[in-house]
C-alpha cells in the first residue's frame, strides 16, 4: 500500500518539484483497491456500481472507472456530457436531478439517459409530456436519519431531497394515470452512517414500495459509506453490510417473483483516500498564543474543513523526523480559511511540501477561483507513472468570459 511518502514508488515531493504546488495527486491503484473490496462485499448479487461522478468530476477518473467496469451517476448535464466523453454509453449514465430547470431534464431525456425522479412536480411534468415513452426511477425520501454532519444526511423527513414515501399514494395515482413505466427506485441516506441498519431501514422502505410495481429492473440504494480520516475512525464494515444486504436483497427478490439488479453510487468511498493536496508552505507565524503555518492553498482548494469542520490529516513530507511541535494549519485566502487546529506535527519550515490527506473526494470537484486565485493542477499516477490530468488554471483562464465595457466613453441616454 502507497503511503503519503511514496505513491507506487515515486517520492511525493518529486512530484511536488515536476509540477508545481499546490497540487491534486491521486493513486488510481487506491481507487481499483476500493472498487474490488466493494465488489467482493457483494458477491452472489447482480451488483452494479455507479459512480458519483461529482465527489471528483474529471475525464481521465472517469475512463479510469470505465476501465474498471464501473458505470456512472451524474446530477447535471454536464456531467452527462464528460461521461459521454469518457466512452460511456447514454444508458450507462444514471441522471439525477434535483430541482433541475426543466429544460435542462428534456435535454437529458433527448440524450438517453436514465431519470431519476427527485419530485412528485417532475413526474408530473414528465409523465405530461412524454406518457409511457420515458421510463423512470423514483427517487424516495425514507425518512431515514443517520451519518456525520447534518450537512450531508439526505434521507431524512426534513431534507430537500426525494419524494417523501408519505405520498406513497400520490405516486402511485400519477404513475398510473400517464402510464409511466418505472424500471427502479432510489434511496440515498447520506454520508458517513455508521451500519448496516441505516442501509437496511431504507431498503425496507423500497421493498414495501416495490409492490405497486411490476415492471422493475432494479433497486438503486445510493452511498454513504464512512471512510476513515484519522486513526481510529470508525468507519463503514463492507463485509458486515454487504453481507446483510444481500441476504435481504435476495429474499426481497424471491418474494418479488425475479431476480433485480441491485445499484449503489459510491463516490467518497472510491476516491477519497486515493487523493493527497500537496501545499508549500510560505510562512510560519508565531503569535503569542499560537503558531500559524501558512500555505500556499486554502478554502478555494479545499473547502471541506471550513463547510462541513471536516478533519483531514496532514503529513509534513519535507521534514518527518522533526520535532512534534502544535500549529494551526491555514490558507492565503482572505477569509477565516483554516485546514487544521492546534495540529501536532513533526517542525514545519517555510519552504516545506506538506500533504493534505483524504482530499480525493469532494476536494477539486468543489474548488474554485475565489480571490482569483488559480485552481491546482491534477495528477493521476497509474501503473508506476504520474499523468498529468487537469492543467493549473493560468490568468487567462480566471479571466475568459469577462467582458471588457469601456464604461468612461459610455454615452449616457437621460
Amino acid at each position: 500500500m502507497s503511503s503519503p511518502y511514496h505513491l507506487q514508488g515515486i517520492p511525493t515531493t518529486t512530484l511536488a518539484d515536476e509540477f508545481g504546488l499546490p497540487l491534486y495527486v491521486y493513486d488510481a491503484d487506491r481507487i481499483i483497491d476500493q472498487i474490488n473490496q466493494f465488489r467482493a462485499a457483494f458477491r452472489g448479487v447482480n451488483l452494479k456500481i455507479k459512480y458519483a461522478t461529482k465527489a471528483l468530476t474529471n475525464l481521465s477518473i472517469l475512463k479510469l472507472m470505465r476501465m474498471q467496469g464501473v458505470e456512472v451517476d451524474v446530477v447535471s448535464v454536464n456531467e452527462a456530457r464528460l461521461a459521454r466523453m469518457a466512452g460511456y454509453a447514454p444508458g450507462q449514465i444514471m441522471y439525477t436531478p434535483s430541482g433541475n430547470a426543466w429544460t435542462e431534464i428534456e435535454e437529458a431525456i433527448r440524450m438517453g439517459l436514465r431519470l431519476n425522479v427527485d419530485s412528485l412536480p417532475l413526474l408530473e411534468q414528465v409523465g405530461e409530456t412524454y406518457g409511457s415513452s420515458v421510463p423512470v426511477c423514483l427517487r424516495i425520501n425514507p425518512s431515514v436519519a443517520d451519518g456525520g454532519n447534518l450537512k450531508i444526511q439526505t434521507g431524512h423527513a426534513d431534507s430537500k431531497f426525494g419524494i417523501p414515501h408519505a405520498l406513497r399514494a400520490d405516486i402511485a395515482r400519477v404513475v398510473a394515470h400517464y402510464g409511466i413505466v418505472v424500471e427502479g427506485l432510489h434511496v440515498h441516506t447520506g454520508s458517513d452512517f455508521k451500519s448496516a441498519r441505516t442501509f437496511l431501514q431504507g431498503a425496507e422502505v423500497l421493498f414495501d414500495l416495490a409492490g405497486d410495481y411490476p415492471d422493475l429492473q432494479f433497486m438503486d440504494f445510493g452511498s454513504g459509506f464512512k471512510v476513515a480520516y484519522r486513526e481510529g475512525d470508525h468507519v463503514t464494515d463492507m463485509a458486515e453490510l454487504g453481507a446483510a444486504m444481500s441476504e435481504a436483497f435476495g429474499a426481497f427478490c424471491a418474494r418479488y417473483g425475479r431476480e433485480l439488479e441491485l445499484w449503489f453510487e459510491p463516490g467518497k468511498f472510491l476516491v477519497s483516500e486515493s487523493g493527497h493536496l500537496l501545499v508549500g508552505v510560505n510562512v510560519v507565524k508565531q503569535h503569542p498564543t499560537r503558531t500559524f503555518v501558512q500555505v500556499d492553498s486554502g478554502l478555494n482548494h479545499l473547502i471541506r474543513p471550513m463547510m462541513y469542520d471536516a478533519y483531514h490529516e496532514i503529513v509534513n513530507l519535507s521534514n518527518p523526523a522533526g520535532t512534534p511541535t502544535t500549529y494551526d494549519v491555514v490558507g492565503y485566502i482572505c477569509e477565516t480559511d483554516t485546514f487544521a487546529t492546534n495540529r501536532v506535527l513533526p517542525e514545519v519550515r517555510p519552504g516545506d511540501v506538506l500533504s493534505i490527506e483524504n482530499a480525493g473526494a469532494y476536494g477539486f470537484s468543489m474548488a474554485s477561483t475565489y480571490n482569483l486565485r488559480s485552481r491546482p493542477a491534477e495528477v493521476l499516477i497509474y501503473e508506476g507513472t504520474a499523468h498529468l490530468i487537469r492543467q493549473r488554471d493560468t490568468f487567462e483562464d480566471l479571466t475568459r468570459g469577462m467582458v471588457d465595457v469601456d464604461l468612461l466613453n459610455t454615452v449616457e441616454t437621460i
